[in-house]
């Protein structure tokens, strides 16, 4: 963890932003998989752990703003649970490393909500994402499901303070990227005809594994990159196959790593691949050349978006005006999300926070496909770290629902398209830092233009 006084500096800024009131954190608890007993690999929840640091289970605390008081909740560990699992520190001398001096066990916290509610104090908490999160709710605060409402002013404190990276969280962030890049450079020298997906996935996961950290989400490494979120691994590599890999390393205090690249097996691409291949890489260089202070996200998107459109047409797959058809949203059969996302304590940065909040600032979401799935189109500041995903899809169901129902059919080539059915999907990602002059990149550049590829995988082949 931090230093003390990085978490008693962050909850006194909180404390000065929300005002009033008592700001309730629930941490994560231990979770079973098909038993009590046998638990899913623990993580904290990444708004306590920006707080309170402590990455251990059963933990809740408060932060009671009109009586200046920071209480974490908790229970010491009993003598069974030392014999099955190790000691602990106390929860007196976990409390100390973050800077709270008082705690109190877990069974008096329904107790003092229910007294500072009494009162008429104002319990503020944040949007739940766990079962057990809406279950406490219930029990300590009387709140049914729905309505258990968080509090807007606690969100924007929390998102106005976590969305700036700091220098020490930026190392941690360094850290992650550059533990991704090495799986991805792992991954790169094993992919030949006759591997298998799930043995690609294991050697990444062995070393995220052995460098003391943990995967910052599910790997996904797969021939059918179509499939956006593809974790199935079952798959036997070929050549000439498009193989996508997205994946990152999460570091001991939670900051995440993501990056993706897309490499033909085999070595080369064929000229097909890469005709896609290069409108691709020419849309992410297009998106990271517009990055800087000032800008609004969305326009990134849109230049990235344009370039691809205008791409499709060169491929014969989008005719009539291409500024027409960018408009109307035509590009999204061939790129269906967003060019990217925030990134820190979480892969996909407070998104349980709500990306009306985080990547959005307020402003209204589009309701038209492709463009409803931008997770992020605020105006960019010094210190965000984000990504950027531009992709190049063809999936044949979204193609065949929009052939039946005549979709765009003023621009969209549909007996073109029908040539590239099978041909998968490509995705290259990279981690950028808003900086005061534009933007810088975080973790080793991976290789990323077709040239950049395939010397990169003829010098892995001769070694």
């Amino acid at each position: 963890m931090f230093a003390k006084n990085t978490y008693i500096n962050r909850r006194e800024k909180l404390k000065k932003s929300v005002r009033s009131g008592l700001l309730l954190f629930l941490g994560n608890d231990d979770c079973g998989i098909n038993y009590e007993g046998n638990t899913y690999d623990f993580r904290q929840d990444s708004t306590f752990l920006y707080y309170f640091g402590l990455p251990y289970a059963g933990l809740s605390a408060v932060i009671n703003i009109d009586e200046d008081q920071t209480i974490i909740f908790g229970d010491e560990i009993t003598i069974d649970q030392i014999v099955w699992m190790g000691t602990q520190p106390t929860l007196k001398e976990k409390s100390d490393r973050v800077g709270v001096q008082q705690v109190m066990p877990s069974a008096q916290l329904p107790k003092y909500l229910k007294k500072a509610a009494g009162s008429g104090q104002q319990i503020h908490f944040l949007p739940t994402y766990r079962a057990e999160h809406k279950l406490k709710l219930l029990d300590w605060l009387s709140l049914p499901v729905q309505q258990q409402t968080p509090s807007v002013d606690f969100i924007k404190a929390v998102v106005n303070m976590r969305i700036y990276k700091t220098g020490e969280e930026l190392q941690e962030i360094q850290n992650a990227c550059e533990a991704t890049a090495i799986m991805h450079k792992i991954a790169f020298r094993r992919l030949h005809a006759g591997n298998t997906e799930s043995h690609i996935t294991s050697l990444m996961t062995a070393f995220v594994l052995n460098s003391g950290m943990r995967l910052s989400f599910p790997i996904i490494a797969t021939v059918n990159g179509q499939i956006l979120h593809n974790h199935y691994h079952g798959n036997t590599v070929k050549k000439n196959d498009l193989f996508l890999i997205d994946a990152g390393a999460e570091t001991e205090m939670g900051y995440a790593g993501d990056m993706s690249s897309t490499i033909p097996v085999g070595g080369k691409f064929t000229a097909m691949q890469r005709d896609v291949y290069d409108i691709q890489v020419a849309a992410h260089l297009t998106a990271v050349e517009a990055l800087g202070p000032g800008v609004y996200f969305k326009e990134v998107y849109e230049l990235a978006a344009k370039v691809i459109c205008e791409g499709m047409k060169s491929l014969g797959l989008i005719k009539g005006n291409s500024d027409d058809a960018h408009q109307e949203g035509v590009y999204s059969l061939f790129f269906p999300h967003g060019l990217g996302h925030m990134l820190g304590l979480d892969v996909h940065d407070m998104e349980n926070l709500g990306e009306e909040w985080v990547g959005y600032d307020g402003q209204p979401r589009s309701t038209q496909f492709g463009r409803k799935s931008l997770r992020l189109v605020r105006k960019l500041e010094s210190g965000f770290v984000l990504t950027i995903e531009p992709g190049i899809y063809f999936i044949p169901e979204l193609i065949d629902l929009w052939k039946r129902e005549n979709k765009f059919a003023d621009f969209i080539n549909y007996d073109r398209l029908e040539l590239y059915r099978h041909f998968g999907g490509i995705r290259n990602e990279e981690v950028y830092l808003i900086n005061s002059t534009g933007a810088l990149i975080l973790g080793e550049k991976l290789p990323l233009t077709a040239d950049e590829v395939e010397a990169a995988m003829k010098s892995l082949f001769e070694q």
